[in-house]
């Protein structure tokens, strides 16, 4: 499968990223898929993710969020993050992750969207969108950004969905055109969060499911850490590989 890493030009900068997508004959072009990292960053666990992605026909782009910083791996990981390992990690990437702002968010949304959108390898029609963890929200604002291009937008283990605060990702979903599936482990949203969530998708009027995978703890799609579960990320991708394909998919 080729695969690739690059730099994409955004509003502040070069961000690198990773890239993979099915062998190709010339001129043959698949439809883009957008994967936004969680906490950890992007390493080869997500790799991993694009590259099975690319396997079902699709070009996967996977940016590093953080490359105002540095290029990844923006931390030296151990090779599994266990529950010993996690505090010290999520610690040291916090400061990173609350400089992120919606404005910078979205210039970065439309700097990937644009490179995607010029590579000879992708197909000229709609595009998906996946987040996991921090990526979820990503993906939604994103969605919500870009309703005459984002036709899927899929979260797992999502995080800061619902927010107290007045640009909380579920209240600027009135542009959303994009399907939405939201996956998530047990505890990461309460009931009421949740219904806050679902009561702005309805209002979108869009076609969407929320689940609850069980026996799942956050993160449970990432076999790199302690909260991985092989049911659980198998049932991932039979919730993910049909969204795409119903609606990235031309008939």
């Amino acid at each position: 499968m080729p695969a690739k890493t690059l730099l994409i030009p955004t509003a502040d900068g070069r961000a690198d990223a990773f890239a993979a997508y099915p062998e190709t004959g010339t001129g043959e072009q698949h439809p883009a898929v957008l994967l936004y990292m969680d906490a950890f960053g992007l390493r080869p666990e997500l790799e991993k993710k694009a590259l099975e992605l690319a396997g079902h026909g699709y070009y996967v782009l996977v940016p590093n969020l953080y490359y105002r910083h540095r290029p990844a791996p923006v931390l030296e990981l151990p090779e599994h993050i266990g529950e010993d390992e996690r505090p010290a990690v999520i610690a040291q990437l916090m400061p990173l992750i609350q400089e992120f702002t919606v404005d910078g968010i979205l210039r970065d949304a439309d700097a990937y969207l644009g490179f995607l959108a010029a590579q000879p390898e992708v197909a000229d029609g709609p595009v998906g969108v996946i987040g996991y963890c921090m990526g979820a929200p990503l993906a939604l604002r994103t969605a919500a950004a870009h309703p005459g291009k984002v036709a899927a937008m899929a979260g797992f283990h999502p995080g800061f969905l619902v927010t107290d605060a007045p640009n909380s990702p579920h209240r600027v979903l009135d542009t959303l055109t994009a399907e939405v599936h939201i996956g998530l482990a047990e505890g990461d949203m309460t009931p009421e969060a949740l219904g806050e969530l679902e009561k702005a998708l309805d209002a979108a009027g869009v076609t969407y499911t929320t689940e609850t995978y069980p026996g799942t703890v956050h993160g449970f799609t990432m076999s790199d850490t302690d909260a991985f579960n092989p049911g659980a990320l198998q049932h991932h991708w039979d919730r993910l590989l049909p969204l795409l394909d119903r609606t990235l998919r031309k008939n």
